[in-house]
C-alpha cells in the first residue's frame, strides 16, 4: 500500500475533486440507505402491521424516538390518503430516493474521473520528463523495451488497477459504516454476529491478494521482455530479412509470448477467484444470519419483529456489495503495486549529470576549448586516460584511430552527455560543470553518423530546437547544406513528411538535413562524429561540401575514419586505447611514419 499512497500524494493539486467525490458518495449512500429503510413501512402496510400513533412523540436521535416519529407520520398519511394512497406515496418516495442516489453517484464518478485521470497524466509526464532528463550513460545501459513498457504497459496497469479502484478504497468504507450503524439500531445482537462471521471471507481474500503482487510483477517483466523483442525486430528489420532471420526472430518472439501468456493466465486465475469466493462466503454468512435472525423472530419470546428482521436482511445484503468492492479494490491495488514500484524506481534514478543551483550563464565562446588531464571510465572500466587537448577558437581538430579507442566518448564530454571521472573540460577557462547545461549546449552544433530525424516535415526537422524561426532562414540553411535542390523536388517541398526516422530519404539526404539543422543553429563550436562514413561517394562529396561550408570560421572537433575528409584540419590527434599517441598536421603525421601513416596506408591514401 506504500506505493498506493505515493500515487495519491500526486493528487494533492486535485484534492478538490477527491473532496467532491467523498461528499457525493456520502449523499448517494444516505439516499440509498433511506430508500432501503422505506421498504420496512412498505412491508408493514402490505402485512397490515402498521402501529397507529396519533400523538406526535418527542423528537430524538434514538431508535424508539425516530421510529415513533416515522409511525406518527405514516398514520397521518394513511388517515389522509388511505392504505393504497400511502402505498403509492411510499413507492414514489422509493423511486425519488433511488433517483437522487444515482444522481449523486454519477456526480461522484465525474469527480473521481477527473481526479484519477489528472494523476495518470501527471505521472506519464513525470516518466517522460525523467527519460529525457537522464544522461546518455543511463540510456546506454537500459533496453528501450523496458523503458517503453514503463510508459505503456505499467501505466496501463496503474490506470486500470490502482486508479480505477481508488474510489472503492474510500467509497466503500463510508457505505459499510452507515449500513452497520443502521443494522445496529435494528438489531445489535445480529449485527455483532455478522461482524464475527464476515472476517472469515476477508482472510481468504487477503491471502489471494498477497500472491497477486508477485505474479503481477512477473507479468510486467515478461511484458517488457516482449516489447523489447518487438522493438529490436523493428529496429533491425533490414538485417533480419538480409540474413533470412525471420524464423529465428519468430521463434524468439513466440517464446517470450508464451511465457507472458502463462504468467498472465496464472495471475488472472488468482484475481478472478477472489470475486466468486467472496460471493460464496457472503452467501454462507447470509444464510447463517437468516437462520439466527429467524430464531429471534420465531422464538418463544420473539426479540425481533418480522418487518425489522426483513429490513435487517435487506440492508445486510447491501452491506456485502461494498465489502466485496473493497476486497476487489484492494486486490487491484496490490496487483498494480508491482507496476507502481517500477515507475517509482525509474523516477528515483539519480541524474549523474547535474546542473549546479548557482550555475553560470554562457553568453558566448571567445577563446578555447580545453581537455585537461581528462579521465573517463564506464563502470570502473577505463575509456580515456589522461587526455590533454586544446582547441583554440576558429581552429579544427580531428580525432582519428581504431574503433573503440574513445573518440566519440571524448567528444561527448564537451556537451556534458557524460561527466569526466577525473580532470576537467573547460570552455574559455571555466569548468563546464560550473555552467548552465542549456547555455553550454546552445554553443554547439552536433552532426553524427546516424542522422537522427523525426517523423515530421523537412522544415520542422531543420528547425528542431529553434521554434518560431522564419521559413527563409530554414531555406538558407538548406542551401548551405546542399539540401535545397532535392527538397524542392518533393511534391510537398519543405512541408514533406519524411516518415519515422526519415526513412523516406536516402542516407545522404538525411545527413544534409542534419547539417542544415546545425547550420540554422549557427553554433560557434561544431562536433562532427563520423558525419560522412556511411555515405556513398557522390553523397559524401555533397555532404563534405556542406560540412566545409558549415565549418568556416568555426571551432570544430571532427571524428573521422575516412582520413581523406580531415586532411584540412589544423591538428590531427591519433587516439588509441584512450590515449593520444600522436598529434600534428596531416603532412607531419604522414611523414612520421607512425600509427597515422599505417591508417593512411590501409586506406590507400598518400
Amino acid at each position: 500500500m506504500r506505493n498506493f499512497f505515493k500515487v495519491l500524494r500526486l493528487g494533492a493539486p486535485y484534492r478538490g475533486y477527491a473532496v467532491l467525490n467523498a461528499l457525493f458518495n456520502l449523499l448517494a449512500t444516505v439516499f440509498h440507505l433511506a430508500s432501503l429503510l422505506l421498504f420496512i413501512p412498505f412491508l408493514r402496510l402490505l402485512l397490515g402491521q402498521v402501529k397507529a400513533v396519533h400523538e406526535r412523540p418527542v423528537l430524538g436521535w434514538n431508535k424508539d424516538a425516530l421510529e415513533g416519529t416515522f409511525n406518527w407520520g405514516l398514520t397521518q398519511l394513511i388517515e389522509l390518503r388511505g392504505a393504497m394512497g400511502a402505498l403509492l406515496i411510499i413507492s414514489i418516495g422509493v423511486v425519488v430516493l433511488f433517483l437522487l442516489k444515482n444522481l449523486f453517484r454519477y456526480l461522484a464518478l465525474v469527480a473521481i474521473c477527473n481526479f484519477r485521470n489528472r494523476i495518470v497524466r501527471d505521472l506519464r509526464s513525470m516518466i517522460y520528463d525523467k527519460l529525457v532528463e537522464l544522461p546518455l550513460r543511463y540510456h546506454a545501459g537500459e533496453r528501450k523495451g523496458d523503458l517503453l513498457s514503463l510508459i505503456t504497459n505499467d501505466m496501463q496497469v496503474l490506470e486500470y488497477s490502482v486508479m480505477y479502484y481508488i474510489e472503492m478504497i474510500f467509497r466503500e468504507p463510508i457505505a459499510v459504516a452507515l449500513f452497520l450503524a443502521t443494522m445496529l439500531t435494528l438489531s445489535p445482537q445480529l449485527t455483532l454476529i455478522s461482524l464475527l462471521l464476515l472476517p472469515v471471507s476477508g482472510l481468504l481474500i487477503a491471502r489471494i491478494s498477497k500472491s497477486l503482487k508477485r505474479r503481477s510483477d512477473r507479468v510486467q517483466q515478461k511484458s517488457a521482455d516482449l516489447l523489447a523483442r518487438v522493438e529490436e525486430t523493428l529496429s533491425g528489420m533490414r538485417v533480419v530479412k538480409a540474413f533470412n532471420g525471420e524464423a529465428d526472430m519468430k521463434r524468439r518472439f513466440e517464446r517470450e509470448n508464451d511465457m507472458l501468456t502463462r504468467s498472465s493466465i496464472a495471475m488472472l486465475n488468482r484475481q478472478d477467484i477472489a470475486s466468486p469466493l467472496s460471493e460464496t462466503m457472503g452467501a454462507a454468512v447470509m444464510a447463517a444470519i437468516a437462520y439466527i435472525g429467524g430464531s429471534y423472530v420465531l422464538g418463544v419470546e420473539p426479540s425481533l419483529s418480522g418487518d425489522s428482521f426483513l429490513g435487517f436482511i435487506i440492508i445486510f445484503s447491501q452491506l456485502l456489495a461494498p465489502i466485496k468492492g473493497f476486497s476487489q479494490g484492494y486486490s487491484g491495488i496490490v496487483r498494480g503495486s508491482a507496476s507502481a514500484q517500477r515507475v517509482f524506481d525509474l523516477l528515483a534514478v539519480e541524474n549523474t549529470v547535474k546542473e549546479k543551483p548557482n550555475a553560470r550563464p554562457v553568453t558566448g565562446f571567445n577563446d578555447r576549448v580545453e581537455f585537461r588531464k581528462v579521465r573517463f571510465a564506464y563502470d570502473e572500466q577505463a575509456v580515456l586516460k589522461t587526455i590533454d587537448l586544446v582547441v583554440p577558437k576558429g581552429r579544427s581538430v580531428a580525432l582519428v584511430g581504431m574503433s573503440g579507442g574513445g573518440k566519440s566518448t571524448l567528444a561527448g564530454l564537451l556537451p556534458r552527455f557524460y561527466d569526466v571521472t577525473d580532470g576537467q573540460v573547460l570552455l574559455d577557462g571555466i569548468d563546464i560543470r560550473e555552467l548552465r547545461i542549456t547555455d553550454l549546449r546552445a554553443q554547439m552544433g552536433i552532426v553524427t553518423q546516424d542522422s537522427i530525424l523525426f517523423n515530421d516535415t523537412i522544415a520542422n526537422n531543420i528547425a528542431f530546437g529553434s521554434p518560431g524561426v522564419p521559413m527563409d532562414a530554414i531555406e538558407r540553411a538548406a542551401r548551405i547544406a546542399n539540401a535545397h535542390t532535392f527538397i524542392t523536388q518533393f511534391e510537398g517541398g519543405y512541408q514533406t513528411n519524411i516518415g519515422d526516422g526519415g526513412n523516406r530519404l536516402s542516407g545522404g539526404q538525411k545527413q544534409r538535413i542534419a547539417i542544415a539543422r546545425a547550420v540554422l543553429k549557427n553554433p560557434p563550436i561544431l562536433i562532427l562524429d563520423e558525419a560522412t562514413s556511411a555515405l556513398d561517394t557522390e553523397s559524401e562529396r555533397l555532404v563534405q561540401d556542406a560540412l566545409f561550408n558549415l565549418m568556416k570560421d568555426r571551432t570544430s572537433l571532427v571524428i573521422a575514419h575516412r582520413l581523406s575528409t580531415i586532411q584540412h584540419c589544423d591538428e590531427i590527434c591519433v587516439i588509441q586505447q584512450g590515449e593520444i599517441i600522436e598529434r600534428g598536421t596531416h603532412a607531419e603525421l604522414f611523414a612520421m611514419g607512425g600509427q597515422y601513416r599505417k591508417l593512411c596506408d590501409m586506406q590507400a591514401f598518400a
